[in-house]
């Protein structure tokens, strides 16, 4: 059961978003992003993996691969407001919650001084992907280390504490953005996508009657969204404000 809902916070002046793979944003928070940017808010995206399994295909070429989807990933953060892109290239589907990746994670928030954070949310239950998993707790934890002067101390840069954080996919969500005029701008960024199309986005070479289908599920799934705190068409998460 899901209990109050708070919806639409402030437009922050400044946010990162925070995904495993090329393309976790915009399915997680494209909406709210192209909205903040809309309203004068400065978006930073970061990636974790390289992407380089992202394919059906076994003999696709892996760094090839891994560079497409990079360019892709700029594509659709421009369509979202623009901004900062930056890929940490961990191996796609060996992502761990180490101190290293942590050190990598605080460093950014610490450079960036975002006032809102997004990323995945690691305590969903039934999770399959390691990666999304732990996407999330390396973020939890990072944001953790970046507000203490004394983790990372060699990094040489001030701490800072976000506002908050916003965390999609949520298990238990408590606050929706209203996203009803941005919803094609979200699909139009995951559309950008394009090594994405079959194996990600149920796609496939018709095109036309796929691609509907396509749009049909992201409105749906908005929609569903949205009810929770009834709104049209929402994008829901679960908002910590305790950071």
């Amino acid at each position: 059961m899901h209990g109050a809902m708070t919806t639409d916070v402030t437009a922050p002046a400044c946010a990162l978003a925070i995904g495993a793979h090329p393309d976790d944003i915009e399915f997680g928070c494209g909406g709210t992003l192209a909205k903040w940017a809309s309203l004068g808010t400065v978006i930073h995206h970061l990636v974790l993996t390289d992407g380089g399994k992202g394919s059906w295909d076994p003999e696709r070429n892996e760094a090839s691969l891994i560079a497409l989807r990079q360019d892709e990933q700029r594509r659709a953060a421009q369509m979202l407001g623009g901004g900062e892109v930056g890929f940490l290239g961990y191996p796609d589907g060996e992502l761990r919650n180490g101190v290293r990746q942590q050190w990598d994670v605080s460093r950014w928030i610490r450079m960036v001084r975002p006032d809102m954070v997004l990323t995945h949310d690691p305590w969903r239950r039934y999770r399959l992907h390691p990666d999304h998993r732990n996407a999330g707790f390396i973020v939890t934890d990072a944001i953790v280390a970046a507000r203490d002067p004394h983790f990372f101390a060699d990094q040489g840069l001030p701490p800072h504490r976000p506002d908050a954080l916003l965390l999609w996919e949520a298990d238990e969500p408590n606050h929706v953005e209203d996203v009803s005029a941005f919803v094609e701008t979200k699909i139009a960024a995951l559309m950008a996508h394009k090594s994405q199309l079959e194996s990600t986005m149920g796609i496939d070479d018709a095109g036309l009657e796929a691609t509907a289908e396509f749009s049909h599920r992201v409105h749906t799934q908005l929609a569903d969204h949205g009810a929770l705190a009834g709104l049209p068409l929402g994008e829901s998460f679960r908002l910590i404000t305790e950071t």
